[in-house]
């Protein structure tokens, strides 16, 4: 039987998710036009977006200030109590001042308020308390004011962070929208998650060039080429002319069937048994889709070659997983 008591605290986390998840909600009617003179100002900031706040509010300003980053909005976390000791300097004239506070009156944040406003910078506030100095000072304030925490005490920042977030994800989102930012645009700020590999990354950037290429003329014997696929590692080798235009391929596969068909690998060449015509990708390929073609042809490596059908490189399918294009 199940515990009574595992059954009270999944019921306690199914309260705290209902009352957060309905602060987020509550936040849908207030996307106004207070909301698009928030999204204006980020637009027509020249600068970048400094997002500031202290305690619980800071944490959040700062993943607020990371995702904006990520998403075509130049922006970066300031600490308000390091500002007043230096910091400050960060800010220019050119800049957008986001402050965080749910109270409004965070010490750290409204100190800082008279020297932003001084040097000309824009202010938008995320308070619950629209009366606040912070909220009455900004040019333009966000009301993320729940009506209660997800704390049994009503204390600790819960429902009230979780809805400040949702806000600051609304914000960034319906920037990257009106910038019409792309998903290359985030893979460049991204080059070495998973994402922008996939979208980044080029054939020519995970193939094997050179001397690490196998390759054999046309008329040397399969043993020759055997010995050609071993030594280079790649299960697979190229069948070339003097001017090393490719003619066609043999595999780890053609090796067994050629096995099977109890061939004299010493005397048979490699025209005779190679397939000719083969897949090959040109080095400018995205390395997704050469993934793709390996998946759709049900193969494993492949030859890489020019315009004129040269053989400049080759690849397989581990290259593609050590790069995490795969």
């Amino acid at each position: 039987m199940t515990d009574p008591s595992f059954k009270n605290l999944a019921a306690l986390a199914a309260r705290v998710l209902e009352i957060e998840s309905r602060a987020i909600s509550e936040l849908i009617p207030r996307l106004d036009g207070t909301f698009s003179a928030a999204c204006e100002l980020c637009l027509a900031v020249e600068g970048r977006v400094v997002v500031t706040g202290m305690g619980k509010s800071g944490h959040i300003g700062g993943k607020i200030a990371a995702t904006l980053a990520s998403t075509g909005t130049p922006s970066f976390f300031m600490h308000p109590a390091e500002a007043s000791h230096g910091d400050l300097g960060m800010i220019t004239a050119h800049d957008l001042l986001l402050a965080v506070s749910y109270s409004g009156e965070t010490d750290e944040v409204i100190t800082i308020l008279p020297l932003v406003k001084r040097m000309g910078a824009k202010l938008i506030s995320m308070t619950g308390k629209p009366e606040s100095t912070l909220a009455k000072t900004a040019d333009v304030h966000l009301d993320v004011s729940v009506s209660e925490e997800a704390c049994p005490l009503n204390l600790a920042p819960t429902a009230s962070t979780t809805a400040t977030l949702a806000m600051g994800d609304a914000l960034a989102v319906a920037l990257l929208e009106s910038r019409g930012f792309t998903a290359e645009d985030f893979a460049l700020s991204h080059p070495s998650g998973s994402l922008g590999k996939r979208l980044l990354l080029r054939v020519e950037d995970v193939m094997h060039s050179g001397d690490k290429v196998p390759s054999v003329n046309a008329g040397v014997s399969v043993s020759e080429g055997l010995l050609e696929m071993t030594k280079k590692g790649l299960g697979i080798t190229a069948i070339v002319d003097d001017e090393k235009r490719i003619l066609g391929v043999f595999t780890d596969g053609d090796l067994r069937r050629t096995l099977d068909k109890e061939i004299n690998v010493h005397k048979t060449k490699m025209n005779e048994v190679m397939h000719a015509g083969c897949i090959t990708v040109g080095p400018e390929v995205m390395a997704a889709e050469a993934v793709r073609i390996l998946e759709e042809k049900k193969i494993t490596s492949l030859l890489v070659a020019d315009e004129n059908n040269r053989l400049v490189g080759a690849l397989n399918i581990h290259d593609l997983f050590r790069a995490g294009v795969m």
